[in-house]
């Protein structure tokens, strides 16, 4: 039994993951969310920030790739 507990872990851990191609959707959604004007004026600035932190994160490993 405790080898199907492990097993789930291990699967329930990878699925957990975030990849690259993760990150870039949620930007998607980001972009279309606040052009559909779907946050609040008290939210933007969080969102901003967020967006920002997630925007350099993938500029960072966008340079990377070119640089192999």
């Amino acid at each position: 039994m405790s080898e199907a507990t492990t097993d789930d872990q291990k699967e329930s851990t990878e699925s957990a993951q975030l990849t690259i191609n993760d990150l870039v959707a949620m930007k998607s959604i980001i972009d279309i969310a606040s052009q559909r004007g779907t946050f609040k004026p008290n939210e933007m600035m969080v969102v901003g920030q967020t967006y920002t932190k997630l925007m350099t994160f993938l500029e960072s490993v966008k340079k990377q790739g070119e640089n192999k």
